[in-house]
């Protein structure tokens, strides 16, 4: 399992798939190198309402004030998109989450128009999540 990209890399690797099919593929790729997680990171707490498929995303401040994140799903595509939150997300403070641009991240990206309706609803409910998350931890 390697490290997931950071943002910039995400970006520059998704333009240089040729089609949809191909960043399909590095969706699931992406998903597959997420670290498992543990049974105490699989709580009800952590379960992402919204999805359709199963999805959990643990989030806990560390000592330095940054953002920790793990995530999971039982679909492979639904994976893939835990992983690019996370990766937009990762090692940001509450505050700095706050402040990013989500909707302009993902335009660049040209997601929504290529998800069933249902995994934009599972996409949105992550990101929901995440942001009413930060804002508790500030």
């Amino acid at each position: 399992m390697s490290a997931l990209p950071d943002e910039t890399k995400l970006l520059r690797n998704f333009a240089r798939c040729q089609d949809w099919e191909e960043r399909y593929l590095y969706m699931i790729e992406l998903g597959g190198r997420l670290p498992e997680l543990s049974e105490a990171q699989r709580v009800d707490a952590n379960l992402i309402a919204g999805c359709q498929s199963q999805v959990w995303i643990d989030m806990q401040k560390q000592p330095d004030g940054h953002v920790a994140l793990a995530g999971d799903s039982d679909a492979a595509i639904v994976k893939g998109l835990v992983a690019i939150v996370i990766i937009l997300f990762q090692g940001k403070t509450p505050e700095q989450i706050l402040a990013v641009d989500v909707k302009r991240f993902f335009q660049q990206l040209a997601l929504e128009q290529h998800l069933t309706p249902s995994r934009t609803q599972g996409l949105n409910g992550m990101i929901k999540s995440i942001l009413t998350r930060a804002s508790q931890l500030i």
